[in-house]
């Protein structure tokens, strides 16, 4: 069995106003902030409006995001997590089916 490499991936989409604007309530909300800085042991962390589409490894993307995002990837001051799969649900975001966030965390 071999690996295929995907050359070129489509990442880009579009998330209705509604539905955005319900998961950065839930990215954003107090109980969920707190369990974020549980689990990075930090004081606080800032969600920054950005989120991706996680992407296949492909010799652009041999992070699994598009190339724009590697930044946040390679800081310690950020953290991408995957969006939880009952926030896209509560969301009626269905398409794409995976999202990820980027946090900042602040000291």
């Amino acid at each position: 069995m071999s690996l295929k490499i995907v050359q070129n991936f489509d990442s880009s989409f579009t998330l209705e106003a509604q539905a955005q604007e319900n998961l950065f309530k839930l990215l954003t909300s107090e109980a969920f902030l707190n369990q974020v800085c549980q689990q990075l042991q930090c004081k606080k962390v800032e969600f920054t409006e950005l989120i991706f589409q996680p992407v296949p490894y492909s010799l652009t993307t041999t992070k699994g995001m598009p190339a724009e995002f590697e930044k946040y990837h390679e800081s310690d001051k950020y953290t991408i997590i995957n969006v939880p799969p009952n926030f896209m649900f509560s969301a009626k975001i269905f398409k794409p089916s995976r999202l990820c966030a980027i946090y900042q965390k602040i000291e």
